[in-house]
């Protein structure tokens, strides 16, 4: 997969950040809290290059991922009463240690940026969900995502195991819900979900991934 990004670099005090965003913005993609739960809404492209994104986080460990979409439109397909807030998505390494309060004002100092693009696997992330459940489960595990809300952004913190293993579900997304939708007309919700039941999750709410293919322009 190549994945088109911009690099930037971004000083705070006697630390230096690098923040990663996609090249080209992800315009059918929203991400809405709704207090209890969080929903994503996305096209075909947008959860092909967020699941590249997602194992981008997983490879870079020194950079904050940054997914800029809480401006954007929702899809013309009917949401939930309970419209809640839209978000911008970062998604960053636990070892970071980056403070969410710090955000917003190192995003006001994020300049044009270095374009670069990216050539990830082309193969699935491996799924060993099923292997892996009783290890998930166990006290131990520290392999767990974490959430932070501050300045409109969703803060997901998370190991490079957790983020490797969990970008299948946008893809699963990207590949399964165009051919779904229209043979289903009845029912023509293609989703997933990052569940509780998992165990992948720590201090974090569950997501709701769903695909829609009619967006206001």
């Amino acid at each position: 997969m190549k994945l088109p990004v911009v690099i930037h670099q971004a000083r705070l005090g006697a630390d230096e950040f690098r923040v990663i965003r996609p090249a080209q913005p992800l315009s059918h993609a929203v991400l809405i809290d709704h207090d209890r739960h969080l929903d994503v809404y996305l096209d075909q492209d947008a959860a092909r290059r967020i699941a590249g994104l997602w194992m981008l986080a997983a490879r870079s460990p020194r950079s904050l991922i940054h997914l800029p979409m809480r401006a954007n439109r929702p899809p013309e397909r009917e949401v939930p009463d309970d419209v809640g807030f839209q978000l911008d998505l970062v998604l960053l390494h636990h070892s970071l240690q980056f403070a969410p309060s710090s955000w917003k004002q190192m995003r006001s100092r994020l300049g044009a940026g270095r374009p670069q693009t990216l050539n990830l696997s082309d193969t699935d992330p491996v799924d060993n969900a099923a292997a892996d459940w009783a290890a998930r489960h166990y006290r131990e595990n520290r392999d767990l995502f974490h959430q932070h809300l501050h300045a409109e952004t969703l803060f997901t913190t998370g190991s490079a195991k957790v983020f490797r293993e969990t970008a299948r579900y946008f893809l699963d997304v990207a590949r399964n819900g165009p051919s779904y939708v229209p043979v289903h007309p009845s029912y023509p919700y293609f989703c997933t979900e990052l569940h509780s039941n998992d165990g992948i999750l720590g201090d974090a709410r569950e997501i709701h991934i769903e695909y829609c293919d009619q967006w206001s322009s």
